[in-house]
């Protein structure tokens, strides 16, 4: 297969500037499933441990409006008026009972979303979108993979949990019949209890379902973030600059460096070559530097350059190949020598310093 052909497949992991810009788009890593499962897990819990209290809860708001007092008003003709009294007056007491089941649920769909999602507020996905009313579009989301794979587990949550419904029923049967002559508050709370535990075993199969769901989302989720490696090398040049423009920058920064470098050479006092590969131009102010400075260096083509200013302006060259060749590999220039080249170089610019009080006019 030949290389265009290869070049739109999205085979490259998403980078992270791929996931912030999904992120702030809505598009996140997400299992309505999980929320679900969570949510019935934690609202049945607490109906399952206050169930006393909100039975007992119910059995006085029953008494109170429903007993007497409803006798109360049929022995007065019970009538709109009346009866839309005692609706209002009920009104409030069951707010008041259902008010901490619905922030359970609240909290516990908050807090779920936040660890699956976490802080993110966004209106792009509200943004008016033509595709989403394009008829050809929305047959193409209705025959989808994603579409039928929420038809698949659809139909997986309905038979799981319609056996699970028809084995416990199965079992409950039995014991429906031992009600009949029992307290009537006892057997309710029973039937409470069974109502509940059974909830929750229906919420352990949503859980294993959303386990499933997750982890399918999470492979949908990366393979829909997946770039062509184009778009990876588009993406590198938006964030880190072309390499090519780069690169120009960098022999431009190069080159401006070895023009100021060159302009040193002449204030030098003698140059070290290799004889040809390597030259290092020394220079020592014993008023100024604790050790002798590194002016310039350079290799091959710079080398050359430095040697032709150093005969232009008299400055001294003197061979010595190895103490060339470490000086460049191990001498910034700007910087002083390192102390294993001192006795080195001491001796150099003895020599020099002594061929240049030889010289006429030497200073």
């Amino acid at each position: 297969m030949s290389p265009e052909s290869t070049s739109g497949e999205r085979t490259e992991r998403a980078t992270p500037k791929k996931r912030r810009d999904a992120r702030e788009r809505g598009q996140v890593l997400k299992s309505t499933e999980i929320n679900s499962a969570f949510c019935c897990a934690v609202i049945f819990s607490f109906m399952l441990l206050f169930k006393d209290t909100m039975v007992r809860q119910l059995n006085e708001l029953t008494y109170y409006h429903l007993g007497d007092n409803l006798l109360y008003f049929a022995g007065l003709s019970l009538g709109p008026q009346e009866i839309q009294s005692i609706i209002i007056s009920l009104m409030l007491p069951m707010a008041l009972i259902l008010l901490p089941i619905l922030l359970t649920a609240l909290l516990a769909g908050l807090l779920i979303n936040v660890v699956q999602v976490g802080f993110l507020f966004t209106t792009k996905p509200l943004a008016p979108k033509l595709e989403r009313i394009s008829p050809l579009k929305g047959f193409k989301r209705i025959f989808s993979v994603k579409t039928l794979s929420e038809l698949i587990k659809s139909l997986i949550k309905v038979i799981c949990l319609g056996w699970l419904l028809y084995k416990n029923f199965q079992t409950l049967m039995y014991q429906f019949p031992g009600f009949t002559g029992a307290n009537i508050g006892a057997a309710f709370l029973e039937i409470l209890r069974l109502s509940f535990t059974l909830a929750l075993k229906m919420t352990l199969v949503l859980g294993i379902i959303a386990l499933f769901d997750y982890l399918f989302q999470w492979w949908s989720f990366e393979k829909e973030l997946r770039m062509t490696k184009q778009e990876v090398k588009d993406e590198y040049k938006l964030t880190e600059g072309d390499p090519q423009i780069k690169g120009r920058i960098r022999a431009k920064q190069r080159q401006m460096s070895a023009q100021r470098m060159m302009q040193q050479v002449p204030t030098a006092d003698v140059v070290i070559t290799n004889p040809t590969h390597y030259a290092v131009a020394l220079s020592y102010k014993q008023e100024v530097n604790e050790a002798p400075l590194v002016l310039a260096k350079g290799q091959d083509f710079l080398a050359r350059k430095i040697k032709e200013i150093a005969a232009e302006h008299g400055i001294e060259m003197v061979e010595n190949i190895e103490l060339a060749r470490s000086l460049y590999q191990f001498c910034e220039v700007g910087s002083e020598i390192p102390p294993e080249f001192y006795q080195a170089v001491a001796d150099i610019l003895v020599y020099v310093y002594g061929l240049k009080n030889k010289l006429p006019g030497g200073k």
